[in-house]
């Protein structure tokens, strides 16, 4: 991680969660937050704060996206399109675990790997609570998380998967207000992906029937390696690769 956090446990926090993620970070636990970044167990859940700001990951703000008939008319539902029973899905960069969301309401089984500890818990905390909602739960069941580097982990797969997804975070703005509170906490944790080949290369080893990158719109190919072919919206742009 790139910047220093606290870890503060208070009243009806999940002590054994806490503690675990204070073993895992090899941080104490604080009974106050922190002046800068801070990784919050309360009643509420997880969440991180600082700098004025407070961020707590939720798929209930992903429902107006997955419910009537919304859902096809998302850009990687439709770059990841498959009847395929039984298909199975890596997101490699899976940060909060929104894209994620959108495959395994397709119908995949979502295996997200994320290796940074703090955004790991946040997105642990959010799988937990959406496994618990009435109509959440039934795709948060298809999602799984693994802390670790998709860069390790997907060379040594031995299950075949369909799709591999990769969203390398997006170089910062200069102007930060224009920058979500959620964008502006994580990227002081952890800065856009500078191993894009490696990123890559480490996909294709897993021998996925294909690739989706996302991308902003007007940026390079990703590794420089050029897309099957590419669906584009608005701002940002999936770079397809059928292997």
């Amino acid at each position: 991680m790139s910047e220093k956090i606290v870890v503060c446990l208070e009243k009806g926090g999940a002590r054994d969660m806490a503690e675990a993620f204070s073993r895992r970070t090899n941080t104490p636990i604080s009974e106050k937050p922190g002046e800068h970044l801070t990784v919050l167990f309360n009643s509420k859940g997880v969440s991180l704060t600082g700098y004025g700001l407070a961020y707590q990951g939720d798929f209930e703000n992903m429902l107006h996206r997955v419910t009537n008939g919304r859902l096809q008319h998302e850009m990687l539902v439709r770059a990841s399109k498959s009847e395929k029973p039984g298909r199975k899905a890596i997101d490699a960069t899976a940060g909060m675990g929104e894209d994620g969301f959108l495959l395994a309401a397709q119908g995949y089984e979502v295996t997200l790997y994320e290796q940074n500890p703090v955004i790991a818990v946040l997105l642990k905390d959010a799988l937990r609570r959406a496994k618990k909602h009435p109509i959440l739960k039934e795709i948060a069941a298809r999602m799984k998380l693994t802390e670790g580097n998709s860069m390790e982990l997907m060379p040594a797969l031995l299950d075949p998967v369909d799709v591999i997804y990769l969203d390398p975070m997006f170089p910062a703005r200069q102007k930060s207000s224009l920058i979500n509170k959620k964008l502006q906490l994580i990227q002081k944790l952890e800065p856009p992906c500078s191993q894009e080949t490696d990123l890559f290369d480490a996909a294709i080893s897993a021998d996925p029937d294909k690739i989706i990158v996302k991308r902003p719109l007007k940026s390079d190919f990703l590794a420089g390696r050029k897309p099957s072919y590419t669906l584009s919206g608005k701002a940002i742009r999936y770079d397809c690769y059928t292997l």
